[in-house]
């Protein structure tokens, strides 16, 4: 599939919010071939310069785009997980076997919602490592088709500073989504000894909404990894998520094929 098809597709499934914050990728691939097939545009003449300079500028604003909402929602995600940690807290406290009103129904009631949202939590992250990752990639794919049909050598002193900005840096998102796989592991083990865990079964009963979304994005980013032309000095680093049973479950029953 053409990058252009698999960012138009991953804009469809993933939150509604987030679709207008990718790479304005249609609008710059059309200015390369304006610049490109342009009569007045050879290399080293003013007229090349200045659309050197005009494409630059609407890459950087592409980038601080990027950087704002991945940074916004970033801050969101770190927010939410302490008072995810603090509602469990609170259920334990309160209605847990040592709690100050032990109730087991009041106690796994509420605790099957907050598993809910943690999984939900969880989903979206992964497609904040998704959105990462496309964009990337298409800063990198337009670049090179820039250089390509130009004869400019934008590409890497570009990709060398994209590599420095909060959007690409993804260590943070992927240690909360860790640590909210952990907290699934400690908080709802599997129960009776059986080797199924409940990340699987809260992700196999759900046939809509962010979980699907969340496959496509897992298939996504290993789709980009192993087939990307941008393979070598511009590639993507390995995909730094945990090898767990939730991302593991969301991966095995996925429902979209990107093919």
């Amino acid at each position: 599939m053409k990058f252009g098809k698999r960012l138009k597709q991953q804009m469809q499934q993933t939150l509604p919010g987030w679709r207008d914050k990718f790479l304005s990728y249609k609008e710059l691939k059309q200015l390369v071939r304006q610049i490109s097939s342009s009569p007045t545009q050879s290399n080293g003449s003013l007229e090349y310069g200045k659309a050197e300079k005009e494409f630059v500028y609407l890459l950087n604003n592409e980038i601080e785009k990027f950087n704002a909402f991945f940074m916004e929602q970033e801050e969101d995600f770190v927010i939410r997980h302490k008072e995810l940690q603090q509602r469990i807290q609170r259920v334990v406290d309160i209605w847990g076997q040592n709690g100050s009103q032990p109730s087991e129904a009041n106690y796994k009631d509420v605790m099957a919602k907050i598993r809910k949202d943690i999984v939900d939590f969880h989903g979206e992250m992964v497609l904040l490592v998704n959105y990462s990752n496309v964009n990337y990639t298409g800063l990198a794919k337009i670049l090179k088709k820039y250089d390509k049909r130009t004869g400019g050598l934008l590409r890497l002193p570009f990709i060398q500073k994209v590599l420095q900005q909060p959007f690409f840096t993804t260590d943070l998102i992927s240690k909360l989504v860790k640590e909210c796989e952990s907290t699934i592991e400690a908080v709802f083990p599997a129960e009776d000894g059986k080797k199924t865990r409940q990340p699987k079964q809260a992700i196999t009963v759900a046939e809509e909404g962010i979980f699907r979304n969340t496959v496509a994005a897992l298939q996504t980013m290993q789709d980009i990894r192993r087939g990307s032309s941008t393979y070598g000095h511009f590639s993507l680093p390995p995909l730094n998520l945990p090898d767990s049973d939730l991302t593991q479950s969301i991966q095995l029953i996925s429902p979209i094929p990107i093919i």
